[in-house]
């Protein structure tokens, strides 16, 4: 059985469900971002207690088809960004068809419908996060975060940063009280 949770992002929601099955004495099979893969079907009652428990932890079950969907396209982009940072061999389109293995075209229309942006939007914006976490460490230049996440020149990486934020890359990290937005209200 496969449940589909939605609003997992990272290492640590991951933490946070594992931490929730155990508590109910359920042992899943593996867990990545948005799903949980069980041994067996929960019966009524321990799907409503977990659908109480996730709420209460910032989850939400999904259940309807196209929901799952669209939660399995944010996954793998917001694994391309946080494990590889967002580097592709391939187009977008031909990376997301190949990962949730369906039609681009129907992908991006159900995206697109439910979410109101674009994948690419959405992919867009999964870097641009990722490029304010990067700055808040201070660690990296800026020449340093543009080719890290692939993007073709800095000028490239602070127009589309700009396009997005209102700010220029170097403006926002000289604002200390800046806080990057939850990428799961993205």
């Amino acid at each position: 059985m496969v449940i589909y949770i939605k609003n997992m992002v990272c290492a640590r929601c991951k933490m946070a469900v594992e931490s929730l099955f155990k508590g109910m004495e359920i042992t899943p099979i593996i867990i990545e971002l948005g799903e949980v893969h069980l041994h067996e079907e929960l019966n009524r009652k321990q799907l409503t207690q977990l659908e109480e428990k996730l709420y209460e932890i910032g989850f939400e079950l999904l259940d309807d088809k196209r929901s799952k969907l669209v939660m399995k396209i944010k996954s793998v982009l917001i694994t391309l960004i946080q494990d590889a940072n967002g580097y592709l061999e391939t187009p977008l389109s031909v990376f997301v068809s190949e990962q949730v293995g369906q039609d681009y075209n129907s992908l991006s229309q159900l995206f697109s419908q439910l979410e109101s942006t674009t994948i690419e939007q959405y992919y867009i914006l999964l870097k641009i996060e990722r490029v304010k976490e990067l700055l808040v460490y201070d660690e990296l230049s800026l020449k340093e975060i543009a080719f890290q996440l692939n993007y073709s020149s800095v000028a490239h990486l602070s127009t589309q940063f700009k396009k997005v934020t209102g700010l220029t890359p170097t403006h926002f990290k000289s604002l200390r009280h800046n806080r990057r937005e939850l990428i799961d209200k993205l």
